[in-house]
């Protein structure tokens, strides 16, 4: 959590191309046969693009050559034409997660309380465990949220590998995972700007390597939500007189208060992912009941993990259509 030691001294919603239920990205082989279609607009598609614009998509019709070969998100290639010029992305949603993120930053670094940055100090050392027993009892709460915060990368890192990642541009997204395990949400919102789905075609061969093998495990699920639940379980059991001096620190400590907001800023984008990587795996119509749940900060999330299919189980199904 090194973000918030640095400022102790110093006194589209997520993507322009939301996947919706009627047009779910699915893992299928590429293949290079394919047919034109003319995609017609869903009921979401005046919040995507002007209404003119026409779009192409792509769809695999041939058998499959080759068994190791998936296509996630992918297998649907969209082509948009506006005004002939071949450029329909709507920048709105990037805009305005740019402006929330310059936003947070300025608080962040300008506006937050920071009345106590001594004690914030003693505090980051007592979390590192870089001091001994001095007799001092650390506040539960603010224990449970130091280490609910450690695991909220590795949630993230489940969600968007590989179905988070972006193909319409050269951006990976694995650099911003690792800056969010010392940043938090504050390094990962960069992403949710640059973003651009769908996810580039992975094969089955990488599923079974670092890091694909790892996220999708079921046994790396388990022991994160298993954590999540102990953790949350011993701040609920806090007492009241615990609860109001975590509140007074929140009012009062920079490294309390913007690790709180870094909470809720995890908590709140997670279920747009959850949906994302849902439909990316055709399971929207089976999990779309965990979308209520996944707003239950990290245990919802975590309990999606744990149920979603492996992407080398996801049946793969081909529906005829007519040529354009």
């Amino acid at each position: 959590m090194s973000i918030w030691t640095m400022l102790l001294p110093h006194p589209n919603l997520i993507s322009c191309t939301f996947p919706t239920p009627n047009n779910r990205n699915s893992l299928q082989p590429r293949n290079p046969q394919a047919r034109v279609l003319t995609h017609r607009p869903t009921r979401f598609s005046c919040f995507l693009k002007p209404l003119h614009v026409k779009t192409k998509i792509k769809i695999s019709l041939a058998a499959f050559p080759k068994k190791d070969r998936l296509h996630v998100c992918g297998s649907l290639k969209r082509e948009s034409e506006v005004g002939g010029n071949g450029n329909g992305r709507d920048w709105t949603t990037s805009v305005l997660l740019f402006l929330l993120w310059g936003a947070l930053m300025y608080y962040v670094f300008l506006l937050a309380p920071n009345q106590t940055p001594s004690r914030d100090v003693y505090f980051i050392q007592k979390l590192l465990n870089l001091k001994g027993d001095d007799g001092f009892r650390m506040n539960e709460v603010l224990v449970s949220l130091w280490y609910i915060m450690g695991l909220w990368p590795l949630a993230y890192s489940m969600l968007l590998l590989p179905t988070g990642r972006s193909s319409k541009n050269n951006i990976p997204v694995w650099p911003f995972l690792v800056l969010s395990s010392i940043g938090g949400a504050y390094a990962l919102l960069p992403y949710f700007v640059l973003w651009r789905p769908p996810a580039p075609p992975v094969e089955e061969t990488e599923l079974k390597t670092w890091p694909l093998n790892f996220m999708e495990s079921k046994v790396t699920a388990i022991i994160s939500l298993a954590a999540g639940i102990a953790i949350i379980t011993y701040a609920g059991l806090a007492g009241q007189d615990v609860w109001k001096e975590f509140y007074q620190y929140f009012r009062e400590s920079k490294f309390i208060h913007i690790m709180s907001i870094d909470f809720i800023i995890f908590s709140t984008f997670a279920p747009f992912w959850i949906y994302n990587d849902m439909t990316a795996r055709k399971w929207f119509d089976k999990g779309s009941w965990l979308l209520p749940i996944s707003l239950i900060p990290f245990l919802g999330p975590g309990l999606y993990l744990f149920l979603r299919p492996s992407l080398s189980t996801v049946a793969i199904s081909q529906t005829p259509v007519e040529p354009e």
